[in-house]
């Protein structure tokens, strides 16, 4: 890769990565609701399952997620049905003390296939692939795989940065969302997110 191909990948990685969204919304509510450590968990999923959506997207399965209609809708309504259960999941604690680790958690596994379950990811990865994989006309660069592999590098460390950044800030105010009925509306918050971003997911 070129120097300049380089800086394009690095800033559009930053604005996609840093923007808020489902996963940086849920290291938020798993920081802020059970601590950092256990919030560490889906922040390494989210670059693994990243990954692996990367390297499938680059062999060809994004074209056919998003250039097949009736795939794509499965994807769309599997991902909004997971995330308005999440939201759910999110909303319902008022305190900390009450807060069910069973409950909230999300684990390492489904974090990873919450990155399948999330159209935009795909159009993402689609994205990524066509303007650093492939040439303008279509066609695979002359070095595909290390394109490839720098690509997925390169999203790995932004993905895991700016989930783990989130989650400090989540964790950060864990003391202030203690009083009165602060976590119940920070939660109830966060869930909002959730559902407005899988209600957004419907209209990609």
């Amino acid at each position: 890769m070129s120097a300049a191909e380089i800086t394009a990948l690095l800033a559009f990685c930053t604005a996609m990565s840093f923007s808020p969204g489902p996963n940086t919304t849920l290291s938020t509510a798993l920081a802020a609701n059970l601590g950092l450590r256990q919030a560490l968990r889906f922040c390494l999923a989210v670059p693994a399952g990243w990954t692996l959506l990367m390297i499938v997207s680059g062999l060809g399965l994004g074209a056919l997620v998003v250039g097949v209609p009736a795939l794509r809708w499965a994807v769309k309504l599997l991902g909004v049905a997971y995330m308005v259960w999440l939201a759910w999941k999110v909303a319902g604690s008022a305190r900390l003390a009450q807060v069910d680790a069973s409950r909230l958690n999300v684990t390492f596994l489904q974090g990873v296939g919450l990155q399948f379950l999330n159209i935009k990811a795909w159009m993402l990865a689609l994205t990524l692939t066509a303007g650093w994989v492939v040439n303008a006309a279509g066609q695979p660069a002359s070095n595909p795989g290390q394109r490839l592999a720098i690509i997925c590098a390169v999203m790995a460390l932004f993905a895991f940065g700016s989930n783990f950044t989130y989650a400090l800030v989540g964790s950060l105010l864990r003391q202030w969302l203690a009083q009165g009925a602060r976590l119940l509306w920070f939660n109830r918050v966060l869930a909002a997110i959730l559902v407005l971003t899988a209600g957004w997911m419907l209209t990609v």
